[in-house]
């Protein structure tokens, strides 16, 4: 089972991320909706930023866990210098790039870039320190920054441009200057915890580790988190381009609430880089079964009552709000979204097992070919259908359960292990029939009895009957320890 360490760090990074997800929901709820093509605006340089952070990073977060047990105490702070030393050069490159590209380029949104580009820059920073965090054991202030500086920044901006003390430039320039703020936090967070000889002689660690091995893993890595980006953000790009930034808001305001269901799993799957890389160094492919099985299980079980209690309460707690016609527009994108979200939690980190194995040039194949599937869905239902951004939704879904599929088909090939065990299949008959007997009663004309009925038992049979059968482990664990406690 998981070691107590671990289980704090899971938890204290969950309720960090929770207090983020929080303020994220009542914003997207309360302030955003009143101005729907800035958040359109926003979603669009928050896209492009995703799409160049890959180039800066160019894999080397992923390289910082993959290498990092193979090498000695010295040559660890080596390896972190020369992925800050990476970024840095490859930043300059890029910048280079794009200024030369205004000579040339006559796409109206081309400027977008400029407000991109450091909000990229300061992401593969980001990206950078948590991993390395991950590894002196201090994620919880990291994440701390991460999840609600960015939560709280956005908001604010959202209020003085509503009341009309920025306009959308400088509105733009304020959000980019909130991830210099948390970049610089983040630096001297890690700086304090983890010291550092400055200095840019690599010799001793390309002894250590051939560079060939770590450009190739690098380069490998790099494609595999662009070709995400194209798979599961190009609708960010392509719904400005077919319909609108007004469009595009309402998609962002779903998507938003669709994605925090995922936030235990961001936690999980931080948490486990490293030990999962640890296990397929030393082969030990039975343990790595185990806690493929076990978190799978656990994040299936998360997924499913969240999004469970969504289904049967959203559009109630939204008829309780002053902007409902302003949000009932996003209920079926959350809800497809949030089935998007689930499937990928449901099936463990595939990913990362992937990733950190010898494997991991399959990632390149299942991300770029998945991109491919996206791009064409996403025109075939923008184009040839009149379901708008519900489309994108659909199209989102279809590439997400296709991607996952390939990937436990190869893991099982190639390792023999599968996320799923008896008990796993028993809490989705669990789920599956007390979610359809809720959906199933009668809708109440009060939206807040219907919420407490449907939703809020909903989620506490769920639980209560999990937790009698004893299926989650950490689940009768944290019952256990808090009711020690309390007596």
């Amino acid at each position: 089972m998981i070691g107590n360490k671990i289980y704090k760090q899971v938890f204290w990074f969950n309720i960090i991320s929770y207090t983020g997800v929080a303020i994220g929901v009542i914003s997207t709820v309360f302030i955003y909706p009143h101005n729907k093509e800035f958040l359109g605006i926003v979603r669009y340089v928050d896209s492009l930023a995703q799409l160049l952070f890959p180039l800066i990073l160019f894999g080397g977060g992923q390289a910082l866990v993959h290498f990092y047990p193979t090498l000695d105490e010295y040559n660890r702070p080596q390896l972190f210098k020369y992925s800050i030393a990476s970024i840095l050069v490859i930043s300059f490159v890029l910048l280079s790039i794009l200024l030369l590209g205004t000579t040339f380029s006559q796409w109206n949104h081309y400027y977008y870039f400029f407000y991109a580009f450091p909000i990229a820059s300061v992401l593969a920073f980001v990206e950078l320190f948590k991993r390395q965090a991950i590894h002196i054991d201090k994620i919880e202030i990291p994440a701390l920054y991460e999840k609600i500086i960015p939560k709280i920044a956005l908001p604010t901006i959202f209020g003085l441009l509503i009341f009309g003390y920025l306009n959308i430039d400088s509105a733009l320039l304020a959000f980019v200057i909130s991830y210099f703020i948390l970049f610089v936090l983040l630096l001297f967070y890690i700086l304090k915890h983890f010291k550092l000889k400055w200095g840019f002689k690599f010799k001793s660690l390309f002894s250590e580790v051939h560079k060939k091995e770590y450009y190739k893993y690098s380069f490998f890595s790099f494609l595999g988190s662009f070709g995400s980006i194209l798979a599961f953000r190009i609708d960010a790009f392509m719904i400005p381009e077919f319909l609108s930034f007004e469009a595009n808001g309402t998609f962002a305001i779903g998507m938003a609430l669709a994605t925090s269901l995922a936030i235990p799993a961001a936690g999980v799957f931080a948490i486990y880089a490293p030990k999962i890389s640890a296990y397929l160094k030393n082969n030990k492919i039975d343990e790595l079964g185990k806690k493929y099985k076990e978190t799978a299980k656990l994040l299936f079980f998360i997924g499913a009552v969240l999004y469970t209690s969504l289904v049967l309460g959203i559009d109630s707690l939204f008829k309780m709000l002053p902007a409902y016609d302003k949000l009932v527009d996003s209920i079926p994108i959350i809800i497809l979204l949030g089935a998007n979200v689930v499937f990928n939690m449901s099936t463990g980190f595939n990913n990362e097992i992937i990733s950190y194995s010898k494997y991991y040039r399959f990632n390149i194949i299942s991300v770029l070919s998945l991109a491919i599937l996206n791009i064409f869905l996403n025109i075939f239902f923008l184009t040839q259908t009149n379901l708008g951004i519900i489309g994108v939704a659909y199209a989102s879904l279809i590439a997400m359960v296709s991607f996952n599929c390939i990937k436990l088909l190869y893991i099982h090939i190639k390792l023999g292990i599968l996320p799923f065990d008896k008990d796993y299949f028993k809490i989705l008959a669990v789920v599956c029939i007390v979610f359809f007997t809720f959906l199933l009663l009668p809708v109440n004309s009060n939206p807040l009895f219907n919420l407490i009925l449907k939703s809020g038992l909903n989620s506490l049979l769920i639980l209560y009957i999990t937790y009698r059968l004893k299926l989650i482990y950490s689940l009768n664990y944290w019952v256990a320890k808090l009711y020690k406690q309390s007596h």
